[in-house]
């Protein structure tokens, strides 16, 4: 019983839900104001979800339908369920074992994985060019993101979320010797996101929505809703392994740490979209394999001498 209120209430589907829907508000509302716009009022993602569920569900004729139905719900149970093993408020995710940081990782490819499929398989051009760079895209940015999250883990000396937020907020000394890492998975992050200015599979000035060129109602809906819970859950992961403070607090204290903490990586990569231009692809794999893995590379050796040569 209480495994299907983790689920569905908390800190399951509607916590995650709700969260991701003020998360996108404030991504929308901070980026507009500095563009000097007033930005939409705070129901506006509850209002344009709602828009989505209620509008007829139109499948292209070429379509394959399974495959188009079902990637907009596996987006979104990869994205819910990577966030049943980060740390949230405490030292302990809600399930935890060592090896999860590989799981989580792996849970947070998946969305990407269902825009490609779900662009292919619509058989617009438009669509399966979109979905051809977010696919492009992934082989450019995972590599910097998992590279500077492994590397804490490393130093840490454990493959487990909840040990690695422990060590760190145990020995606050380190932290300072991974802000690099931070840096290289704050704008993975971007990528992952398709943010500006990684929003190339979703360009619409050239290619209209891109991947989902050919979805509307509740599957738009639904893969819109993905991508604000996977901003949470991406947010909170940064957290986890490179903002440790606070875990020791009660449980109030701690939820509501954890919360600016996710709000402050959103605002983060708000202002970080705003100061960015539109990369064209052929830059952003430049960008990702020349300046980002190289510096990942750098985080990674940093955390190598550190753990055989310990601080004081």
């Amino acid at each position: 019983m209480m495994g299907l209120f983790y689920m569905l209430v908390f800190p399951g589907f509607i916590f995650l839900s709700v969260f991701g829907m003020a998360a996108e508000y404030c991504d929308r509302k901070l980026y507009a104001r500095l563009q000097n716009r007033v930005g939409p009022p705070w129901f506006q993602p509850l209002a344009d979800f709602i828009k989505l569920v209620s509008k007829e569900e139109i499948i292209p004729e070429e379509a394959n339908p399974s495959m188009f139905k079902i990637m907009p719900v596996l987006a979104l149970t990869a994205t819910i369920t990577a966030f049943f093993y980060i740390p949230a408020w405490g030292y302990k995710a809600l399930y935890s074992f060592n090896g999860d940081l590989i799981v989580v990782l792996y849970l947070l490819t998946i969305p990407t994985l269902t825009f490609f499929l779900g662009g292919w398989y619509s058989t617009s051009l438009y669509s399966k060019i979109g979905a051809v760079r977010a696919l492009t895209q992934l082989f450019a940015y995972e590599v910097p993101l998992l590279m500077s999250i492994l590397a804490p883990a490393l130093l840490a000396n454990s493959w487990s979320l909840s040990e690695i937020a422990k060590f760190y907020a145990q020995h606050p000394v380190y932290w300072f010797f991974n802000l690099l890492g931070f840096a290289i998975s704050m704008i993975s992050l971007l990528g992952k996101l398709e943010k500006v200015p990684f929003d190339i599979p979703e360009a619409e000035t050239e290619i209209v929505g891109g991947t989902f060129t050919e979805y509307g109602g509740k599957l738009l809906g639904l893969f819109r809703l993905g991508i604000d819970i996977e901003a949470i859950v991406g947010s909170a992961l940064l957290a986890a392994v490179f903002l440790p403070f606070g875990l020791g607090l009660p449980p109030v204290a701690g939820f509501l740490l954890f919360v600016l903490k996710v709000m402050g990586v959103i605002c983060t990569l708000s202002i970080l979209r705003t100061i960015f231009a539109r990369l064209r692809i052929d830059q952003m794999m430049a960008f990702c394999w020349k300046v980002l893995a190289p510096l990942a590379f750098v985080q990674l050796f940093i955390d190598l001498i550190l753990k055989w040569i310990p601080l004081k």
